[in-house]
């Protein structure tokens, strides 16, 4: 029964040595930090994506540039001095979670149609 007790006293101790410490703010609170916490660097915004040039006078000012989607490659009809960045789109989908069908349909050539380079898709045979 005596080794009963004991047992029962030395639980009870070490519970209270794993009591919550007292809720009196003036004692509860830690010293100032003397080393100012190093906060993480703000997100760089990554560069724009650059703005495809469209526009045309004739069928000669376009011509076919991969401008890439979320999914890779996207052979398309441009102005033939259009910046294009292929890698710009793959980022920006990435940083916003976006995704597109992968896949493309074959660019024959380009055409300008009422003042904007458009492409000339391929006919594609079908097989019956």
């Amino acid at each position: 029964m005596r080794l009963l007790t004991a047992l029962l006293a030395l639980s009870l101790s070490t519970l209270a040595a794993c009591a919550a410490p007292p809720t009196d703010t003036a004692q509860a609170q830690p010293p100032a930090a003397s080393v100012p916490v190093a906060k993480p660097a703000p997100a760089t915004a990554s560069a724009p994506v650059a703005k495809l040039d469209r526009s045309c006078a004739t069928d000669a000012d376009c011509t076919v540039k991969n401008v890439g989607n979320c999914c890779g490659a996207l052979p398309s009809c441009v102005n033939v001095n259009s910046p294009t960045d292929p890698e710009g789109v793959q980022r920006e989908c990435a940083r916003s979670g976006r995704m597109s069908v992968c896949g493309f349909k074959p660019v024959e050539g380009c055409q300008c149609v009422k003042g904007q380079c458009t492409d000339k898709i391929a006919e594609v045979e079908q097989v019956h």
